[in-house]
């Protein structure tokens, strides 16, 4: 070639390198595709053959725009590959989260051509893409291979680190690698060092505290430190729960460093210091700190969480004059932090609002949307909500599944959960929490026990709320010693589990026991809170404890500084009136701080009727029809009291003025689980394909139970009319026939459990009891306050209910 031939190709390929190079600096990326397309096909339409520095700008431009097939085919072609189109690869492949494509080429390079670059794209892959162990590894054979880690090794490696440390030895050997390597005075590698310290503090292996000195110690000895060395060491000590030593950190700290300050903020919202973290943002902008996104995201959880919307709307007024013109992933997050703002505080209809006017959306502000819905019990708008999601994610599906079990659509959140998992969704922890709950609202016990099943194979079996929704299913469908069961075994409980155990004890008749429990709970240092005496009170009022109820409610503001809300109210005035205390529980009433309102009423009244206490009964109901005259409870309570008193005028009035209201008393029902199926029957029932059966059967066994001692109570029946019409209508209850068909169709032995959506009556009761005893097995009914264990001609609440 002549020297003239030679000075034209290096002109060509010069001139080619530098449109390359401009491909590079091109923005979007389907323009610096193009581009770089354009100049390759030149190149091959004019015969140019480019050589090494050529292709390997052609393989970065094609890596660069998201084309790594283009570039992969580039690569396969190159007869003689040099390492710097290798590496150019490793990194673009590690990029795209395709770490296999990225290990096939590092893997297929000759150890002789590899360099500490080389390793470096590696081992930065792997810790992008939160391989801690796989990076961890390859330096180990990087260095045993004898290559050189640079301050670049480090950093990488170092970031791998602190996701699996979780041994102090292991910081140690690092940090000493660090010191002989010379890259000690680096920043980067310093901060990365520091935050593998902060990381293996957070393991239950390790001593916090000591790993933490560690960290400070390295801090304290950095020559120059940057908004990453103070917000680590700051958000170290926030992890550990030590505020108070990332605060004095951050009063020490002479720059203005934002990301510090919003570091700190963030450590008072997540453990519910919000009130703190206000105060945090209010000196932050007295002092001219910069505020950007994360600041105002954090601030407005703060809000959020605690409740304080006036302040919360305060701080939307502020940012909307402050950022006049926002980036649009500004917009994004702080605009779903005010949907959740609103949401929470009750105000769906502004975060839809919110919602509406957003420029972008991402599937955080849809599910933020559709929790709002549901936590407000508007259903139906979060189905019509939930089909126009595109892409939904497990966290919408769950959303989903769990709003429909706790607003007591059970039988469509487990639709749900199925029609998820036909779509490819593996359910998480919480799905399997709602569909449990769903579960234990549709009393589907054999259902709950399958998904248990599932949940131990998948390995979930250890999840919190997992563990809360199955001693709450096991212990609405009836099975206590199951709920008990996995109350023992749950590897970490929280007030929440203590609160359902207590509450599941209670349900089912074991108030003492319940008030053990939660004796124990005090003595494990958990702090009760106002859930927690709900459930207690519940226990004393199920099993008569009237001297323990008085105790643990006047502790409650006195011991513990929770004010009694009008539901421990109520639950008190119920404990005292069904010991026919009225004298005291009027006292009480009196006493109250607020008006009285239906709850008290409503228990005021149910333990009027247990006594037939009428004139405080009828004073009650008149109470009750002013403020809710639309509830069919309050009649029919009254109703039943005239009919106990055979007051049959005074029952004909009240049903007067339900059909003048348009009131209709709720039909009573009950159900029982059988081979999967739910059976369903109703009072006096001609639907049920083998109710004929059941009737003929219930003939049989009355028979039986009147040779032990049972006559039909007839003053239950709440009609006028003849006595052997009365003992036939006490016949036809729905308890009585789903009881009786579990007779007939479970095995010998089994238990009976069957629910009903209303409160069982008194001669069901008694003939329960009977019945027991003559089939010698267990009949558990749940109505719509309590459950009853039938054993051997005794119940679970001793006739006290």
């Amino acid at each position: 070639m002549s020297m003239t031939s030679a000075f034209d190709v290096r002109t060509v390929a010069n001139r080619y390198a530098a449109q390359l190079l401009l491909c590079c600096r091109q923005n979007p990326i389907h323009i610096k595709y193009s581009m770089a397309r354009t100049v390759h096909a030149h190149m091959i339409a004019s015969g140019f053959r480019p050589r090494g520095h050529i292709l390997n700008r052609l393989i970065d431009v094609y890596c660069k725009s998201s084309n790594l097939n283009y570039a992969r085919k580039l690569f396969d072609k190159i007869p003689e590959l040099d390492i710097v189109a290798r590496t150019t690869l490793v990194a673009a492949y590690s990029a795209a989260g395709n770490l296999k494509l990225a290990r096939e080429v590092f893997s297929g390079t000759p150890l002789s051509m590899r360099d500490t670059v080389c390793y470096n794209a590696m081992i930065t892959g792997y810790s992008h893409n939160n391989d801690g162990h796989a990076a961890v590894k390859l330096f180990g054979d990087m260095r045993r291979d004898n290559f050189r880690p640079d301050d670049f090794t480090f950093t990488s490696v170092l970031s791998a680190m602190a996701l699996v440390a979780d041994d102090e030895k292991q910081c140690q050997q690092m940090h000493c690698a660090v010191v002989k390597s010379g890259t000690g005075f680096v920043t980067s590698v310093l901060n990365a060092l520091v935050s593998v310290y902060v990381k293996c503090a957070l393991s239950p292996l390790v001593s916090p505290s000591s790993l933490m000195s560690a960290a400070r110690r390295l801090f304290d000895d950095m020559s120059e430190r940057d908004e990453l060395s103070w917000t680590t060491i700051i958000t170290g000590y926030v992890r550990i729960n030590d505020l108070d030593a990332a605060r004095k950190f951050l009063d020490g700290m002479t720059e203005k460093l934002g990301v510090a300050w919003n570091a700190m903020i963030s450590g008072y919202v997540h453990h519910g210091f919000f009130h703190e973290a206000l105060q945090m943002f209010r000196k932050m902008h007295l002092m001219g700190v910069q505020e950007d996104e994360f600041t105002y995201t954090s601030v407005i959880s703060a809000c959020a969480n605690g409740g304080l919307f006036k302040l919360g709307k305060e701080m939307h007024a502020y940012i909307l004059r402050k950022e006049a013109e926002p980036t649009p992933d500004f917009s994004l997050s702080v605009n779903n932090a005010l949907i959740t703002l609103y949401y929470r505080c009750g105000k769906v209809d502004e975060a839809r609002e919110i919602f509406n006017k957003m420029p972008v959306r991402d599937i955080v502000s849809r599910n933020a949307i559709l929790s709002g819905y549901v936590n407000a019990g508007r259903i139906e708008e979060a189905r019509f909500f939930f089909k126009e999601i595109p892409d939904r994610s497990l966290l919408t599906w769950t959303v989903m599944i769990s709003g429909l079990a706790q607003n007591g659509f059970g039988e469509e959140a487990m639709k749900f959960f199925n029609q998820m998992r036909l779509e490819g969704l593996e359910p998480c922890d919480y799905a399997f929490a709602g569909a449990i709950t769903s579960c234990a609202v549709l009393g589907a016990l054999e259902h709950g026990c399958q998904l248990h099943t599932q949940l131990i194979c998948l390995g979930h079996d250890s999840s919190l709320s997992a563990g809360n929704a199955l001693i709450t299913m096991y212990a609405r469908c009836g099975v206590v010693e199951a709920a008990n069961c996995v109350f023992l075994t749950m590897p970490y409980v929280d007030s929440v589990s203590w609160n359902a155990m207590i509450a599941a004890l209670a349900q089912h008749g074991q108030g003492v026991q319940a008030i053990e429990l939660f004796e124990e709970m005090l003595k494990e240092g958990i702090q009760p809170d106002r859930i927690t005496f709900l459930t207690v009170l519940s226990a004393c009022s199920h099993a008569g404890l009237v001297k323990e109820g008085s105790h643990y409610f006047d502790s409650m503001c006195g011991s513990y500084g929770t004010t009694p809300g009008e539901d421990h109210y109520a639950r008190m005035i119920d404990l005292l009136c069904r010991a026919g205390k009225f004298s005291e529980a009027k006292d009480l009433i009196e006493s109250m701080p607020f008006e009285p309102g239906a709850p008290i009423w409503e228990a005021l009244l149910a333990g009027c009727r247990i006594h037939g206490n009428m004139d405080l009964g009828i004073q009650a109901a008149e109470r009750l029809f002013e403020l809710m005259p639309q509830h069919d409870g309050t009649y029919i309570l009254l109703s039943n009291m005239y009919a106990k008193e055979g007051r049959w005028l005074d029952v004909a009035k009240v049903r007067k003025l339900m059909r003048d209201r348009g009131i209709k008393k709720e039909p009573g029902c009950s159900w029982i689980e059988v081979e999967n199926k739910v059976n369903v029957f109703l009072v006096d029932d001609s639907m049920h394909p083998e109710v004929q059966a059941v009737y003929k059967y219930l003939e049989q066994l009355g028979l039986e139970m009147r040779k032990l001692g049972y006559v039909p109570d007839t003053k239950f029946v709440l009609h006028d009319m003849e006595s052997e019409h009365k003992e036939y209508a006490l016949s036809t209850h729905s308890e009585k026939l789903a009881v009786v068909f579990g007779l007939m169709k479970l095995p010998l032995g089994a238990t009976i459990r069957v629910f009903k959506n209303l409160r069982i009556c008194g001669d069901c009761h008694n003939a329960f009891r009977f019945m027991s005893k003559v089939v010698k097995r267990e009949i558990i009914v749940r109505d719509g306050k309590r459950f009853h264990h039938f054993r051997n001609g005794e119940c679970s609440c001793g006739n006290y209910w």
